[in-house]
């Protein structure tokens, strides 16, 4: 009997496939294992709940058929990366994280090809994720006094209309607003950063498929719009309230609120459905930016290839998602 392949497996193997960002050359000796022996171990870890390298190789060290399948999948030209390039090569993924999720983006969208039946359009947001452990609370961090272990001092402080104030982190995304939501820029920072200066370099990453991008307030800058309008992109924003009193009557209000309620149905049920998924509607499972940031990009570029397996295989690419991805 031929062995089914599992979802994990599968998922490792379609890194091959999917293409990967140029990388700007750096000076000193090339590097022998390619950046995408190390987005299969990524995925291994994201889907397998493992947060530390040492995890990582105890449980590929395991003798199952699975698990012996995935480390000749992390075989290249015969060799296999020693514990120290394991720990430095995964340790600098965040920085090339962003690019890789802006490049499977757009390969996706001219895969699916989303906006076929429904405008061109992408809602810009940024979501919450509470740090590990206590919180830093002000009086304490102005004095540098750290009042527990269990404080991740790099996380910070922002507060959030539906959970009131909240220390931890921002999930910065940008998703198409279509039948298929499609991750199609990310970032991570701690959660006092500013949605607008972070939206510069996300609005960089979108295709130039795109012609709206939804967004609330908070990306009501002109700097923005300008950009927007250098690529060929009408931004959409919710105006401030203050010189624009309710009911607004100026021209074109019920498009805009036509607009804005697409982004709020796109944006806010993918943020929903992806904490679902990957447990992010409690404590995160990882202290510090770097590890922290690893893990929540790296749940997003799963996310994408799991819509990728979807579309090959010809299965809905939102329904069943959760219980799918927990059980592979």
């Amino acid at each position: 009997m031929i062995p089914e392949i599992s979802l994990l497996v599968t998922l490792v193997m379609l890194v091959d496939i999917v293409p990967v960002p140029a990388l700007p050359a750096k000076r000193g000796r090339p590097k022998v294992y390619s950046e995408r022996l190390f987005l299969k171990a990524l995925v291994i870890m994201i889907v397998r709940h493992l947060h530390s390298v040492h995890s990582l190789l105890t449980v590929l060290e395991q003798p199952t058929p699975e698990m012996r399948r995935l480390r000749e999948l992390l075989v290249e030209e015969g060799r296999y990366p020693s514990r120290r390039t394991w720990e430095r090569r995964l340790k600098a993924m965040p920085q090339t994280l962003p690019a890789q999720i802006g490049c499977l983006g757009r390969y996706l969208v001219g895969l699916i090809a989303p906006w076929n039946d429904c405008g061109r359009a992408a809602a810009i947001d940024s979501t919450v994720l509470r740090a590990c452990g206590g919180v830093w609370h002000k009086k304490d961090r102005e004095t540098g006094r750290v009042p527990h272990t269990t404080i991740d001092t790099e996380a910070g402080w922002t507060k959030s209309s539906w959970r009131g104030w909240v220390y931890g982190w921002k999930l910065h995304i940008v998703c198409a607003a279509s039948a298929t939501w499609i991750p199609l820029a990310a970032r991570f920072t701690a959660a006092n950063a500013a949605d607008n200066e972070e939206a510069p370099a996300l609005i960089g990453e979108l295709p130039w498929e795109l012609r709206f991008l939804l967004g609330d307030r908070a990306y009501l800058d002109h700097v923005l719009e300008e950009l927007c309008e250098q690529r060929g992109v009408v931004l959409v924003t919710t105006h401030n309230t203050k010189g624009h009193p309710y009911p607004h009557t100026d021209p074109g209000v019920e498009v805009r609120r036509m607009l804005h309620k697409i982004r709020s149905l796109t944006i806010e049920n993918f943020n929903e459905q992806f904490k679902g998924i990957f447990d992010g509607h409690g404590q995160v499972p990882t202290r510090g930016l770097n590890a922290t940031s690893r893990f929540a990009l790296g749940a997003i570029l799963v996310y994408q290839l799991v819509l990728l397996h979807r579309f090959q295989t010809g299965e809905p690419m939102r329904i069943g998602l959760k219980a799918r991805i927990k059980a592979a």
